[in-house]
């Protein structure tokens, strides 16, 4: 899949895929934004959809997951049909280039594939404006996840038919 001129979005299937995808995160959440690593990876990975992007010459720019069934359901508040969108990530470099747009579609599609009804997901304040175009909204009030305030936000998933 792509939308980015250069830029591939595929799901994490191999190994390397997924290290490249931990690689992308540590960079922003843990370097960046100063998230403390053992609260950055957790048990929910080993059954997360990760999707990730990568630029022409091999280089990840960008990776998201998609959290399904029970696991989703603790993300969201008991709700097994709705999935949970987290860990989106694009490095510095590919900011503003629509890679963050095309993840979150792509986890879209994914949870699409899976049956899900809508996408849940916790947003950290200043990026509200990017999900509310992309159709989400802001429901319940703020919360810190990380020392970071979040909002949760929801979007329902429309079944994508022939085109």
């Amino acid at each position: 899949m792509t939308g980015v001129t250069g830029v591939t979005i595929r799901v994490a299937e191999s190994t390397d895929d997924l290290e490249s995808c931990f690689a992308v995160r540590k960079d922003v959440f843990v370097a960046e934004q100063q998230v403390p690593e053992e609260l950055e990876y957790d048990a929910y990975d080993a059954g997360a959809v990760h999707v990730l992007a990568v630029r022409e010459d091999g280089v990840p720019v960008g990776t998201g997951r998609l959290l399904t069934g029970a696991a989703a359901a603790v993300k969201n508040g008991g709700d097994a049909t709705v999935g949970a969108l987290g860990r989106l990530a694009v490095t510095r470099a590919a900011r503003g280039l629509g890679v963050g747009a095309c993840l979150v579609r792509a986890i879209e599609d994914a949870a699409r594939a899976r049956g899900l009804t809508a996408v849940d997901l916790h947003a950290q304040t200043h990026a509200l404006g990017f999900y509310e175009r992309l159709g989400y909204e802001v429901y319940g009030p703020e919360f810190p996840d990380a020392g970071i305030p979040h909002r949760a936000m929801r979007k329902p998933l429309v079944s994508q038919g022939p085109v």
